[in-house]
């Protein structure tokens, strides 16, 4: 696996061994990138159910100015941490240990707002609507806010979740990228 775009292009990266995690192929992420503009103006990005930290870490190298990754396994924040250092890019970086609506809910403490979040949780235990709507509730996204949800093929969301609406939807093989913006109401 490696970065594609950016300041870090062609960069490697590590990634688990086995089936714990199922890595963004390179395709889907240059097409999810493309989507979103391919570069960015600065900003914060949550890379939730993060893995290797390869979404935030393109997102870093496209010009996010920083990134919040959250992964519930030990393992996983080993190799994040790996990245990170490997790239030298620990002041733009954070790393926190938790279980996914527990990190909403910590962010929310914290007055966190975020310009884009990327969903890719296991495919096994999604409950992206619950996101969502937590992420709603919370008021973690800026104004003008993305959050890109990486779904098996099957599983339907709705086009609007409170203030969120689901403005394109993408299929590639067996998953399906749904994006979402903020809708900011007068």
């Amino acid at each position: 696996m490696r970065i594609i775009a950016g300041t870090y292009a062609s960069r490697k990266l590590v990634t688990l061994k086995g089936d714990a995690t199922r890595p963004t192929l390179d395709k889907v992420k240059e097409a999810v990138f493309s989507s979103l503009g391919g570069f960015f103006q600065g900003g914060r990005c949550l890379d939730l159910y993060a893995g290797s930290g390869a979404i935030g870490l393109e997102a870093l190298s496209r010009g996010m100015d920083e990134i919040d990754f959250v992964d519930a396994s030990a393992a996983a924040i080993r190799i994040i941490k790996e990245n990170i250092e490997n790239l030298g890019v620990i002041e733009m970086t954070h790393v926190y240990k938790m279980r996914d609506l527990n990190a909403l809910s910590f962010f929310a403490k914290e007055k966190r707002k975020y310009q884009l979040v990327y969903l890719d949780p296991p495919y096994e235990k999604q409950h992206n609507e619950k996101v969502l709507e937590l992420l709603s509730d919370l008021q973690l996204l800026k104004d003008d806010g993305i959050v890109v949800v990486e779904a098996k093929k099957e599983d339907e969301l709705k086009e609007v979740i409170k203030t969120l609406r689901c403005y394109k939807t993408a299929t590639y093989g067996i998953t399906t990228i749904h994006y979402y913006r903020k809708e900011v109401f007068l």
